[in-house]
């Protein structure tokens, strides 16, 4: 079966295995409480953003917002509301009430989860605060509130990429000794969009808003209105199309193709001391970016985050020698595969850095990539 990922690695010259003999897991030699890849240098996207624009000037023309993104949304939530208007009469464990839910459901709301990625960025409108409430919008057919209060987390992540204690995409220590088997693995795979809720929580919390207030205020009232006029199975629907784009479901590998580590590394990256390169962001450039914002471009996304999803392709082709030899994966699919079934691979794989950075939170003056001010 052909490898869905291609690695360049910078490893010791002592070294050109790339799988070790033993049975024991490269990372059982560290303490158990502590076995990710550590890094002491600066995120590699800023470096490589800098470079990009100092070859290309051009790209900076590429940022700001997509008129494109506010009428996608409206068609998806069309196409979900149909869905649950269609299916207010159908048993919910039903073959056909569960076909719809993953087949269409779940690309839906994995749409929409990802376009409030983009909006969060403030990639729909030029006026944050349209951006903020079109989010809500959007989240309306996810079933639960949480736009309000992804935006600032999802922006840390960005400022603070791989940093411990700031940046939630990093699963915790706890979460990797739980689950580093397997039958854990496979667990994670298939509730990973309860970790990612429930996660940011519990590493920190951020002040609740006005903004946040009216996320829920508005989910709960389209929930009462949708069971009042189309039933419990409609609400139903929805929920469970959330479920599943969060789960076994191919547009669901960009959460885990996205940052983990697949490449057969030493044991000596390990150890910290040691501060060998390790890649943290892997792009994915196949087939399913057409139905997820592009965000299979994920290094690109990470060097630019001002720059909306219908041009990352063209910051691609423009700067293609400084992603020419990046790793990257072929398949989402594989990916999941590969992180269940693979003993070298786990929620361990993630680079960590010492925390240095700041929150980012919804009562800050911030700015974008392209040095625009973002209240």
């Amino acid at each position: 079966m052909p490898t869905a990922v291609t690695v360049t690695t910078v490893q010791p010259a002592s070294s050109h295995s790339h799988r070790q003999q033993s049975t024991t897991k490269p990372w059982q030699s560290q303490s158990a409480s502590d076995n990710f890849f550590w890094s002491y240098t600066e995120e590699p996207h800023r470096t490589r953003r800098q470079a990009i624009i100092k070859a290309h000037p051009e790209v900076t023309k590429l940022c700001g917002h997509e008129p494109l993104t506010k009428y996608l949304v409206l068609a998806v939530i069309s196409l979900q509301m149909a869905c649950a208007s269609w299916l207010r009469h159908c048993p919910v464990l039903s073959i056909k009430f569960l076909l719809v839910s993953y087949i269409v459901g779940a690309t839906a709301n994995q749409n929409l989860f990802l376009a409030i990625h983009e909006i969060s960025h403030n990639l729909a409108f030029k006026s944050p605060s349209a951006n903020r409430l079109f989010a809500v919008f959007a989240n309306l057919p996810i079933g639960l509130p949480y736009s309000a209060a992804f935006r600032p987390y999802h922006l840390t992540h960005h400022k603070s990429l791989g940093v411990d204690g700031l940046d939630t995409d990093l699963p915790t220590a706890l979460e990797a000794f739980f689950l580093d088997s397997i039958l854990g693995k496979a667990f994670f795979c298939t509730f990973q969009i309860l970790f990612y809720a429930l996660r940011p929580m519990m590493v920190y919390q951020l002040p609740l808003t006005s903004l946040h207030l009216f996320n829920v205020a508005a989910q709960l009232s389209f929930d009462l209105l949708l069971v009042r006029y189309l039933g419990l199975s409609a609400f139903a629907y929805l929920i469970m199309s959330s479920f599943l784009a969060g789960s076994l479901h191919p547009c669901a590998g960009h959460f885990i193709a996205e940052h983990y580590v697949f490449d057969k590394l030493p044991m000596s990256a390990r150890i910290p001391s040691n501060r060998i390169p390790v890649p943290e962001t892997f792009s994915y450039y196949g087939p399913l970016n057409a139905l997820t914002y592009n965000v299979g471009l994920h290094n690109e996304h990470h060097d630019f985050p001002a720059i909306p999803w219908t041009r990352l392709p063209v910051l691609h082709q423009i700067a293609q020698e400084f992603y020419v030899d990046l790793p990257h994966h072929t398949s989402w699919v594989w990916v999941m595969w590969l992180f269940v079934w693979d003993a070298e691979v786990g929620l361990w794989c993630r680079v960590k850095r010492e925390a240095r950075d700041k929150k980012i939170g919804s009562g800050r003056t911030e700015l974008d990539s392209a040095g625009r001010r973002d209240i």
